[in-house]
């Protein structure tokens, strides 16, 4: 059994930084296939940022230059550095492992960017 737990949301200005935190525990699994979906309220859950384990990273044309995904193979964690922060990126953030074939998903944190 895999588990993902994601921390880090909060209220922030528009403009402003957050750092989200996705700790990965269990057995058998590496971090690789990682990924940062988001949704919104009213809106279908789509894809911010993927990263592999050797380093490959992928991000949606909306927050590229932005955000910045990476991870700590020691702590087995997953971070997504967001910068430049805008009202259009409030949405539960949500942090996935592929592996074998299934898809293990944390709870979500609640990021919100208002004035």
């Amino acid at each position: 059994q895999v588990h993902l737990v994601e921390s880090g949301g909060g209220l922030v200005q528009p403009g402003g930084s957050l750092k989200l935190s996705c700790a990965v525990s269990g057995r058998g699994f590496s971090l690789n296939a990682m990924g940062w979906y988001r949704q919104a309220p009213g809106k279908e859950r789509e894809l911010v940022a993927t990263i592999t384990s050797d380093g490959s990273t992928n991000y949606a044309d909306s927050v590229k230059g932005r955000f910045t995904v990476s991870s700590d193979n020691a702590k087995n964690t997953v971070y997504l550095q967001m910068n430049s922060l805008k009202p259009e990126d409030t949405a539960v953030y949500y942090c996935k492992l592929g592996m074998n074939g299934v898809d293990y998903w944390g709870k979500g944190t609640q990021v919100t960017v208002s004035s």
